[in-house]
């Protein structure tokens, strides 16, 4: 009898013991998805500022972004990302003879501009290129539009270290 009550409590101690471990399993990929998360986002700042760095950098050397466009015979031009740095590329743009003809962006419906907004899924009228500003993830949507559009495609990354040359 008193076997069966040791091996009985040594059982219900195994069990919460493993509840226990995998518990702090499931708290530890928490943890570690959310390190993950945090850690992306703060690549992402971190290249936005130095982008930033690199744009000032040009405006302080006198060069300017309509420069590179006409340089490499692009007239007309769409941005994709009309967050903080699309907004600043049209600033920097609209008053330049250089055509921008619409925006992209996945929240189009969100976003209050000038020009008429595309979500990445439609069908968008040619251009010389798209310009885009989300440079953090600029692979994949290049591959995305590769699919829709013959026109080029560039990061803002490209263009403003492509002044300095």
């Amino acid at each position: 009898m008193k076997n069966t009550i040791v091996r009985n409590l040594l059982y219900v101690m195994v069990i919460v013991e493993v509840g226990i471990i995998a518990g702090l399993g499931k708290m530890l990929r928490a943890e570690l998805k959310e390190h993950i998360m945090l850690k992306e986002l703060s690549d992402k700042h971190l290249e936005l500022l130095l982008l930033l760095n690199q744009w000032l950098k040009a405006k302080q050397d006198g060069k300017r972004l309509a420069g590179y466009f006409h340089k490499n015979g692009i007239n007309s031009i769409a941005i994709y990302g009309m967050s903080h740095m699309g907004e600043r590329l049209y600033a920097e743009l609209c008053n330049s003879d250089l055509e921008i003809r619409y925006a992209v962006d996945k929240q189009a419906d969100k976003v209050c501009t000038g020009l008429q907004i595309f979500s990445p899924d439609e069908n968008m009228p040619e251009v010389d290129a798209i310009v885009v500003t989300a440079i953090f993830y600029f692979d994949e949507i290049k591959a995305k539009l590769e699919n829709g559009t013959k026109c080029r495609i560039i990061s803002l990354e490209d263009i403003l270290y492509g002044l300095s040359d």
